[in-house]
């Protein structure tokens, strides 16, 4: 009940928190622990923390394979993870449930088309006016917020989806490996695709939408609510990690506040944003591996 009222006001952070707490009580009633996983799921999605969306909406289809809105919430991370051939299986799924349903009748239709046409490609002429206006928009964007890029030319087009409106830079790529792109919300904000890097054990998380208001600590408490399954050691506690980015040309580390937002790290005269999404490096405090991976490089702080 308190993970929905979270839920309800959008403080989907909490709603994470709160509908963890519950499965963490471990009733042994499908039926409920269903509705949790769900329902924190759909507090994952919103996040733009597609790949937890995912993993909470197969857990919740493992307990109880006939609930829709797992099924759905399920196909719906797959097609923002550009995953169509298995949006449409999902789909299938839960139209063998219920054949009407309208939001699967939609996803499957979408996901055909995108996975017929690779994209959501416009015409020619309407692509190269929307694109030349947007790398415009996208260029004073970033300018305004002091942001820089390392810019990779490519001789492949720019495409456009029907989502919200992208930002398509000149020589700019944005795309990442799930196809997310840093797009620009109804309020004027930016939200960016991150991407965290664990060098102790050679693991990642990935976040679509991580919004430049947002603070690091914020997303850690959503991150590591549960221990992820590779921590064996159970040492990956918010409180416990160290944040850094890497200046590569001066082979330098710089240690970040986890109370800073992603647009402050952003701003930093030394940060600079590759393939359209923004790294960062997360370490155990003090742990022999950290010590040995910082040993002869200079850290600044932040």
């Amino acid at each position: 009940n308190e993970g929905n009222e979270y839920f309800r006001e959008k403080d989907y952070g909490r709603a994470v928190a709160a509908y963890t707490e519950g499965l963490r009580k471990r009733c042994e009633e499908p039926e409920l622990e269903a509705v949790l996983y769900t329902n924190r799921g759909a507090a994952h999605f919103y996040l733009g923390n597609y790949r937890s969306a995912l993993n909470d909406a197969i857990q919740a289809k493992k307990l109880k394979p006939t609930h829709l809105k797992a099924i759905i919430r399920g196909a719906l991370c797959h097609m923002e993870l550009k995953n169509f051939s298995e949006a449409i299986a999902w789909c299938e799924e839960g139209l063998r449930i219920d054949s009407k349903e309208k939001k699967l009748v939609e996803t499957r239709a979408k996901a055909d088309k995108l996975k017929l046409e690779g994209t959501c490609l416009e015409t020619r002429t309407d692509f190269s006016t929307r694109w030349q206006g947007r790398a415009v928009m996208g260029t004073d964007l970033l300018c305004e917020r002091n942001i820089k890029l390392v810019l990779e030319p490519s001789n492949e087009e720019e495409e456009i989806s029907d989502g919200l409106a992208e930002l398509s830079l000149d020589g700019f790529h944005s795309d990442n490996v799930t196809g997310a792109k840093v797009h620009l919300d109804a309020d004027g904000n930016l939200n960016w695709p991150v991407l965290f890097l664990y060098p102790e054990h050679e693991q990642t998380d990935f976040i679509a939408a991580f919004h430049e208001n947002s603070r690091f600590i914020d997303h850690l408490m959503v991150m590591f609510a549960e221990l992820p399954p590779w921590d064996l050691e159970r040492k990956y506690l918010p409180s416990n990690l160290e944040l850094y980015f890497e200046d590569e040309e001066r082979a330098e580390m710089y240690k970040l506040n986890p109370e800073h937002t992603l647009l402050q790290v952003l701003q930093h005269p030394r940060y600079f944003v590759k393939a359209g999404t923004p790294t960062i490096l997360a370490f155990v405090k003090r742990s022999p591996f950290s010590k040995k991976y910082f040993s002869g490089k200079k850290v600044h702080r932040l």
